[in-house]
């Protein structure tokens, strides 16, 4: 039975956020499916958040940094094939702008980490999922849009 025909489908909503100092971009190493991965500083959309707030208290939530937006990346499409579940992620490009070391981390976050892009790159079979390395390449290839294409209507 398709959706149009009555079956309910919903893809988890996501933001996530390439923030990068001195050419090493900021990442995170998380316990996932009984695992040690390396993701984004990344995660979901809350009821009456906008993308832009998901994606700036999802970083300071899983590493401590604050960080300013300055661009959007790009809108990715996945289906995790271990579980079935599909995912929409708004991925943004963000600078640093201040460290809070004694803030702890989200559950799960074992640390953030600076990477270089060919020590993440080195490191996929690390990655939670595709979108973590598609989201550098795509900032690194220079697709930076701006924020003004997404709005939350109130």
């Amino acid at each position: 039975m398709s959706y149009r025909e009555g079956r309910f489908w919903q893809p988890d909503v996501t933001v996530a956020t390439v923030v990068v100092r001195e050419g090493r971009v900021l990442c995170v190493e998380e316990r996932a499916h009984g695992r040690e991965v390396l993701n984004q500083p990344a995660g979901h959309l809350e009821p009456d958040e906008s993308l832009v707030e998901a994606a700036m208290r999802e970083t300071l939530e899983e590493t401590g940094w604050h960080v300013t937006l300055t661009g959007f990346v790009g809108t990715y499409q996945w289906r995790a094939p271990e579980t079935g579940r599909h995912y929409l992620r708004f991925a943004f490009a963000a600078e640093p702008v201040r460290h809070d070391p004694d803030r702890a981390l989200d559950e799960g976050i074992l640390r953030a980490v600076w990477m270089t892009p060919g020590e993440l790159m080195d490191a996929r079979d690390r990655h939670r999922s595709p979108l973590v390395w598609q989201a550098v390449s795509d900032y690194l290839a220079g697709s930076r849009h701006p924020l003004s294409l997404l709005n939350q209507v109130a």
